[in-house]
């Protein structure tokens, strides 16, 4: 059977990685993965063995890593009640939907980070073999926290040392990527407050030792400094939301090398409509929310690692607006190409997958975007998504109730 190229022609090309544009390339495709960057050859024909497009004015970049999201959410104003009420089927429903609405948007890789009955785990499933159309889905299966807990109701409660050690194996046999661990209390549960560290150092650490020894990794929600320096101490990868760094915080993602996953788009929303949350939700917004951006800032300015996610799935925080976090780190004082490294390349490394994706390299999977403008200047671009290859195959973007 003669294989099939594929050669997408572009003006401009960012690897993601921070180095310097390539303008008037040819990125080549075969078997879902880049083979060679060219030099374009707009007169060039296809044939029966080759596919050729025009990306015209188009700016190639590696296809867009969301760190953080909710897929089976509709992001609604009650995240809890919500999940409270949902059936197994419709979160199913929801999260495969959430899929392809991801992946339009420009987005080839999300980390799911915790739904009530491990749904993503099904629907990466159905993705990798082509039953549904969506990105590459790292799931994380259910949360693992106290007994109430913050989002108790969509995890795993898990009192001692024991019962971490019998959570996470529960979310490895259902067939979980990674690991996600509450350390403090959170915006969106009742009943808890946002600078309570939850989980002590033996219980997290006992969820990041029998996760790392499977070859997982960990993403601990923490947003009190206490919490977020146990959940450091503990050794896990990610740190989730940090509204409340502090020196000695920042100094331990330092030590340790974990990455920050600032989330900013999630207080953003909750904020702008705050008149529309429970009464509970709205009043723990407005406490974190000048904190978290002043945290952000702290974190870029000692170098700390951070990667891009969105909390997708929280109030009114949709799936396909990942874009608009990159737009807040800018605003926030992160260059455009720092923002397009922490959504690519950095995102891979720290997910494991800097061998599989998260720049445009030969050899490496096909996951592209072509968007509208030069992310170097206007990082907004980037949600300008044009064309989307996902591991090769492009993607339709004609539909949008798809």
């Amino acid at each position: 059977m003669t294989k099939q190229r594929t050669v997408v022609n572009v003006s401009a090309m960012l690897e993601g990685t921070g180095s310097a544009a390539r303008t008037g390339v040819a990125i080549v495709i075969e078997d879902g993965r880049i083979t060679a960057i060219e030099p374009a050859a707009p007169s060039r024909t296809g044939s029966a063995e080759t596919q050729i497009i025009d990306g015209g004015s188009l700016t190639a970049v590696p296809g867009l890593i969301n760190m953080h999201a909710h897929l089976d959410s509709m992001c609604g104003p009650d995240f809890a009640i919500a999940a409270r009420l949902a059936t197994e089927a419709a979160s199913a429903l929801a999260a495969a939907h959430n899929a392809w609405r991801t992946l339009r948007s420009g987005v080839t890789t999300v980390r799911d980070l915790g739904n009530p009955f491990g749904v993503a785990i099904a629907v990466r499933d159905a993705i990798e073999s082509g039953r549904l159309p969506g990105p590459r889905v790292l799931a994380a299966g259910k949360i693992v926290c106290m007994t109430g807990g913050h989002c108790w109701f969509i995890g795993l409660e898990s009192d001692g040392p024991h019962e971490m050690r019998k959570a996470v194996r529960e979310n490895l046999k259902a067939g979980a990527d990674c690991i996600k661990v509450i350390a403090t209390g959170g915006v969106l549960s009742p009943g808890v407050e946002v600078g309570h560290a939850q989980l002590d150092i033996d219980e997290l650490s006992v969820a990041v030792n029998e996760a790392h020894r499977a070859g997982r990794r960990v993403a601990a929600h923490a947003i009190g400094a206490s919490g977020v320096k146990n959940a450091l101490r503990a050794g896990v990868d990610t740190i989730e939301h940090g509204c409340y760094l502090d020196a000695e915080s920042i100094g331990l993602f330092k030590s340790s090398g974990a990455t920050y996953v600032p989330t900013l788009s999630a207080p953003y929303w909750l904020r702008k409509h705050v008149d529309e949350l429970p009464a509970y939700a709205a009043r723990k917004t407005n406490e974190v929310y000048d904190a978290h951006r002043e945290s952000f800032v702290a974190a870029l300015k000692a170098g700390v690692q951070i990667a891009a996610g969105t909390d997708a799935g929280t109030p009114f925080n949709e799936h396909d607006m990942f874009a608009h976090e990159l737009v807040l780190m800018t605003g926030l004082g992160m260059s455009p190409e720092e923002a397009l490294v922490s959504a690519t390349s950095r995102a891979a490394a720290t997910l494991g997958l800097d061998g599989e994706c998260g720049t445009i390299a030969p050899g490496l999977s096909a996951d592209i975007a072509l968007v509208d403008g030069d992310p170097r200047t206007d990082v907004s671009s980037l949600g300008r998504v044009r064309m989307v290859f996902a591991r090769g195959r492009r993607i339709s973007l004609e539909n949008d109730d798809a």
